[in-house]
């Protein structure tokens, strides 16, 4: 008798672990799914990011497994399929790529329409993997105004490309890489921001508007698809007088 209880026990002590197994190999593995917008985000989540009409506004997605010996469960290290959506449908909302793999980056541009003017735009960004989902939530709050920088940001921008040629080849820009340009920051100060995207590259282009020696330019390279934040900056440390573009550190805050 004794026997036969010792074997139920064990049976059923043997069913349970098979149970875990299955139950552990069969749920979908959680994972994270961090926005980020380029080139800032603001310190408060709560608040929205500004924008003008037309103005290109990009998120950065990345995913990542969530820690904790999750190896091995369904999905563990697979696509995750990306969404987004504007709740009005009043802006151009596209994703790219839209599948991507844990520690790949993807693009979430948003274009907001005239018909935002005055208004905040609310964005959301979903993830789904094995039926599990993730969502982030975003705020653009469009502002009246036009773009009055594209001009200027070229010609700030091209003060670089035939040196990034000659002295960085391996990037591969030259005076034939299209790029297609945005503002950043509708409130326009003292320093100027733009956003260039070709496609290999995000060039984040800012200066400083004043006499010399202080008018300089500085870009920030971006490999799209692969990276956060930059990993290559340079400076113009005085545009009037035609200095040369030189490399510098990237800065923590970009």
């Amino acid at each position: 008798m004794r026997r036969r209880v010792l074997t139920v026990m064990l049976l059923i002590v043997v069913g349970a672990i098979l149970m875990a197994g299955v139950w552990y190999l069969v749920t979908p593995a959680p994972f994270m799914m961090q926005v980020t917008s380029r080139p800032s985000t603001p310190s408060n989540p709560s608040e929205a990011i500004q924008s003008l009409a037309g103005q290109r506004c990009v998120f950065l997605v990345v995913v990542a497994e969530e820690e904790g010996g999750l190896q091995g469960r369904q999905g563990f290290g697979t696509v995750v399929t990306l969404s987004a959506a504007e709740s009005g449908g009043r802006g151009t909302v596209t994703v790219h790529p839209r599948e991507v793999l844990p520690g790949h980056v993807a693009e979430v541009t948003v274009i907001p329409s005239v018909a935002c003017v005055n208004e905040t735009l609310i964005v959301t960004i979903m993830g789904e993997r094995g039926g599990l989902k993730r969502m982030k939530t975003i705020m653009i709050e469009v502002l009246a105004g036009v773009d009055g920088l594209a001009v200027d940001a070229v010609q700030m921008r091209d003060q670089f490309i035939l040196w990034l040629t000659l002295n960085h080849p391996g990037l591969g820009i030259t005076n034939e890489t299209e790029w297609s340009g945005t503002i950043v920051n509708p409130r326009i100060l003292v320093v100027m921001h733009y956003l260039f995207f070709s496609d290999d590259w995000e060039m984040y282009v800012t200066w400083h508007v004043t006499i010399p020696p202080h008018d300089w330019t500085r870009i920030y390279l971006r490999q799209r698809f692969a990276e956060l934040r930059p990993s290559y900056a340079f400076e113009v440390s005085s545009v009037m007088h035609h200095a040369p573009p030189h490399a510098i550190d990237v800065p923590d805050w970009v």
